[in-house]
């Protein structure tokens, strides 16, 4: 059966590297994948293993945003994982290459490694090229002209468009432009954000996360990733051997310098769940307080990804965090070399570059990854608060049952200054899939309520999102946590520098309403999603599916 699929009498006495591509149309941040296989290929071969490749699924999360397609979002994470493995199990493979582009292709791929423990490197397949409103296309008095737009500047032109300050001509110009071509969204949204953790985990070559998705460097990224999974194999370095404790620490101390998304939270959780390593929640707070933001990067801030890759990429960063002491150097990457090996010859940034602040100039001194805590979520929960909107916020609830009720109410202006928005249900095990609210989000900046409303929810966030806003409560509604039980008008505080989140009612008044709460019916009854919530943990243990719970 693998004559007729191109193998030699000589290649069955050769390693067989699977390359696992996520190439679909589905999104542009994959349409390209399936060209970066061929180059990953061509690499392991080179280097005298054999090569097959095979695909998995992806989705697109830009699409889907704000439907009720996108609860199969987070579930795609899993399916990728378990995919990933059946062919390889199945195949009998020795190692893999995972080339991925969208925001679970990622996690999907590190959850399979880690599981697997079979010699294997994560390649990204790259950010996207920023679009632009030229002086030609871009409509009389348009705000958004000469800026470098991306897929946010889409969702937040709505929320300009339904507050009356961009025209219909306006809009349509700027989600025609946004996405130029191949690339995954252009900010340090999840899919940078990731791509980034997995570099600093030790799992993906240096530089892989920091590239143009069409470029010279990505393609030889994939040839020489294939080159190393066979080097990996004679050294005898497995993904467990590089992720530890500390690579694990690593990773989250890159993504609070970059500014990285929420998402980061819930998928490392899942990925050390995976890799057998003890990493809680608690850990981003204690970190935290020790690395400052330093990435003056989309959403919150003002350059795109591809302006980083100009400069040099995250290793500049990374080397700064080592010298400081910040960063373990001593930890392994599948290059067989330690991370402080790798970053020993990186070369400083530019000088007058202003993407990247110096340590004793951050942007903000600890993390904007914020943990909290309180008798609304006595189990945890996730902000992203940058300090640009505050850092304490005291508002009345408006409560939705769903996100589609919530955006229609910024939208139309139901949702005032002053409001701190509810939406629950949309949970892991609830909505379920635990859908991401960019819509809403993206229409409140769009409104220009930005400094005016906090939003709070059992779902979670894209790494497009930025304002006052907080999620992964938990538990979550579905199971009778306590945001099930907020009513509108009720008074709700949060504060980030006491990382405490609570509901103004006396614990009288909140155990009589848990006392009269009735749980939802499931919305799937059949099918993947109803697979999903039926095994689904808690968005504070990384929403795993795993049936052994037990480290």
């Amino acid at each position: 059966m693998l004559y007729p699929v191109g193998f030699s009498e000589a290649d069955f006495k050769k390693p067989i590297i699977g390359i696992a591509s996520t190439w679909s149309n589905v999104t542009p941040c994959n349409m390209h994948i399936d060209k970066l296989a061929l180059e990953a290929e061509k690499g392991t071969n080179a280097n005298g293993g054999k090569a097959i490749i095979f695909n998995t699924i992806t989705i697109s999360d830009g699409i889907s945003m704000g439907s009720e397609g996108m609860k199969y979002s987070l579930v795609s994470r899993e399916v990728i994982a378990d995919s990933i493995e059946t062919v390889v199990g199945c195949g009998g493979m020795d190692g893999y290459v995972a080339i991925g582009g969208c925001d679970k292709n990622m996690p999907g791929a590190m959850i399979c490694i880690a599981r697997m423990n079979r010699p294997a490197v994560f390649v990204y397949g790259g950010t996207i090229l920023p679009g632009c409103l030229t002086a030609a296309t871009a409509p009389a008095n348009s705000p958004n002209k000469g800026k470098d737009l991306d897929v946010v500047s889409v969702f937040e032109a709505i929320g300009q468009h339904a507050a009356g300050k961009i025209s219909d001509e306006e809009l349509h110009a700027v989600e025609s432009c946004a996405i130029p071509g191949p690339g995954s969204c252009g900010g340090m949204y999840t899919a940078n954000t990731m791509a980034s953790a997995i570099e600093a985990l030790g799992m993906s070559l240096p530089n892989s996360s920091a590239q143009n998705a069409i470029s010279p460097a990505k393609l030889d990224d994939c040839r020489r990733a294939g080159a190393t999974v066979v080097e990996m194999l004679r050294q005898g370095i497995k993904p467990l051997d590089i992720l530890t404790k500390k690579a694990f620490e690593n990773a989250i101390m890159v993504i609070i310098a970059l500014g990285g998304s929420t998402n980061a939270v819930l998928h490392l959780l899942a990925i050390a769940h995976a890799a057998k390593v003890k990493l809680t929640i608690d850990d981003f707070t204690r970190i935290g307080k020790r690395v400052p933001v330093l990435a003056d990067l989309k959403p919150s801030g003002k350059f795109s990804m591809s302006a980083l890759v100009a400069i040099g990429g995250i290793r500049p960063l990374m080397k700064t965090l080592l010298d400081a002491g910040l960063l373990h150097g001593d930890c392994l990457t599948v290059t067989g070399e330690t991370m402080a090996e790798t970053l020993a010859n990186v070369k400083p940034y530019p000088q007058g570059q202003t993407i990247i602040r110096p340590l004793d100039q951050p942007i903000k001194k600890d993390s904007h990854l914020v943990i909290f805590y309180g008798n609304l979520a006595p189990e945890g929960a996730v902000g992203k608060i940058s300090g640009k909107e505050g850092l304490r916020f005291e508002g009345k609830a408006i409560v939705f049952e769903s996100e589609e009720k919530a955006l229609k109410a910024i939208l139309n202006g139901t949702v005032k200054k002053g409001h701190v928005i509810v939406i629950r249900s949309e949970g892991p095990k609830g909505g379920p899939g635990m859908r991401e609210m960019l819509s809403p989000t993206s229409a409140i900046m769009g409104r220009g309520l930005g400094k005016d409303v906090a939003l709070i929810t059992d779902g979670r966030f894209s790494g497009g999102s930025h304002g006052f806003v907080v999620g992964h409560m938990t538990p979550e509604a579905y199971v009778g946590g306590p945001i099930a039980l907020v009513k509108n008008g009720d008074l709700i505080t949060i504060d980030a520098e006491t990382r405490e989140i609570s509901l103004g009612i006396s614990a009288k008044k909140l155990k009589a309403r848990r006392q009269a709460w009735k749980p939802m019916k499931p919305r799937y009854t059949r099918g993947v999603l109803a697979k999903y919530a039926a095994h689904v943990t808690s968005a504070s243990l990384g929403a795993v599916t795993d049936a052994d719970l037990k480290l």
